[in-house]
């Protein structure tokens, strides 16, 4: 009984639970899907106001505007590795493994209706309207939207202003700590309810798309997941060897944030404890504060994964000749559009929707092939989004040289040889 205290054990029955019913009872599945919404609205409410306050604190004590400056040109390069390396990745699984050959499915046969939102959508989707998307319509819209980087560049405004006041900023510095520790207060209240919303979600999944529907894309999702897999096991494992860590303890000590994520389907509904956490784990409060939130729109890994992937798998499905040039000018549009994957409702289709136009010879009709297993591929996304930004605060901190190593090993239970 005192295991089910835990939410890690809550979150996992629910999972199950979840399922169950979506596989048995389809329609009450369906019906449950509020739980979910529910959860996530209330997450996405909060997460605007906490990533502003954490970043305003953290920016604001650290006190040195070129120690700033370092600190966010390390983690831009660095997410810019990792996202190259994850858009890599993808094009070389998917042209060996080839998961849409022998469909011959001709784009003039598909239903585009219930694609035509994300293709309009995409239109929007330009350099200049991404750069001008960083800078909110007013200050109390950035906080209004669900979207992260234009309450990251507030953020870094009002931080980089408190720093330049020095000792005149300290009651502002004070009040942001002191709010910030409200809020966290108020996100686990509710996050009493994740199991609720983790089941919601799985019996809204199965119940709504069913298990018979990944039969027919079953090559494409298990590509994804094992891709997604290797670039977590070997990627970001070898970059924690380098420092001289290892990747389980870390997985362990994040599980109930990886539960959530499975239950949820989206890597958002974790962000705020993910704050709280890395900092537990002895990150730097002003590293956590940078990396996490840009990390949500900058360091999108899983999403890189699966926009390379479902690109080359459209061209296979339709028997659209797609040379290694191009694969390579997709490649380059993607590192830019990727970017932007979580700043628009239905981020990942929009953003592939977009590369697909961009490209000109690919149909963006063929998103309808994905529609039916989007939904469930979307666990490996938002796993692997989750990890690699984990994974990228570590780093970053022990760059900064403000990783605690003695609460680290603690809080990880390894030895003083890891």
């Amino acid at each position: 009984m005192r295991h089910l205290k835990s939410l890690y054990v809550q979150v996992l029955i629910a999972i199950f639970i979840g399922a169950a019913v979506g596989h048995f009872r389809s329609d009450w599945g369906v019906e449950l899907k509020p739980l979910a919404d529910a959860f996530i609205k209330m997450i996405k409410a909060l997460m605007s106001p906490i990533i502003f306050l954490t970043l305003v604190s953290g920016i604001g004590g650290v006190g040195n505007l070129r120690k700033v400056g370092r600190m966010g040109l390390k983690t831009l390069l660095y997410f810019e590795a990792a996202t190259s390396v994850a858009l890599v990745l993808g094009l070389v699984v998917v042209n060996l493994v080839r998961p849409g050959d022998g469909l011959h499915i001709h784009p003039e046969s598909l239903d585009t209706s219930a694609v035509q939102g994300y293709a309009a959508a995409a239109k929007k989707l330009t350099v200049a309207d991404y750069f001008l998307n960083l800078i909110p319509e007013a200050a109390v819209g950035a906080f209004a939207s669900s979207d992260v980087l234009p309450v990251l560049v507030l953020g870094l405004l009002v931080g980089t202003s408190l720093v330049r006041l020095g000792p005149r900023g300290q009651v502002v510095l004070d009040l942001t700590q002191r709010l910030s520790e409200v809020l966290m207060g108020v996100v686990a209240i509710v996050m009493r309810f994740a199991p609720l919303a983790a089941l919601g979600a799985m019996a809204y999944t199965v119940g709504k798309f069913g298990l018979h529907s990944l039969v027919s894309l079953a090559r494409l999702m298990a590509c994804v997941y094992v891709t997604c897999g290797l670039f977590i096991v070997v990627g970001l494992g070898s970059v924690l060897r380098l420092l001289g860590l290892r990747l389980w303890p870390l997985l362990r000590y994040l599980r109930e944030e990886i539960l959530l994520v499975v239950g949820t389907s989206t890597s958002e509904s974790a962000l705020p404890r993910m704050l709280l956490r890395m900092e537990q784990l002895g990150c730097g409060k002003s590293v956590v504060g940078l990396v996490l939130p840009a990390g949500y729109s900058l360091n999108l890994d899983g999403t890189c994964i699966y926009l390379t992937m479902a690109a080359v798998f459209i061209a296979q499905a339709t028997d659209t000749p797609l040379p290694l040039e191009k694969q390579l000018a997709m490649l380059a549009v993607l590192l830019l559009t990727s970017k932007g994957a979580a700043a628009v409702t239905g981020g990942g289709f929009v953003t592939l929707a977009a590369t697909l136009t961009a490209t000109g010879s690919l149909p963006v009709a063929g998103l309808t092939l994905l529609l039916g297993v989007d939904r469930f591929m979307s666990e490996a996304r938002a796993l692997t989004n989750l990890i690699g930004n984990a994974v990228a605060t570590v780093v970053v901190s022990k760059w900064e040289g403000e990783l605690d190593h003695e609460k680290l090993r603690r809080e990880l239970g390894m030895n003083n040889r890891s």
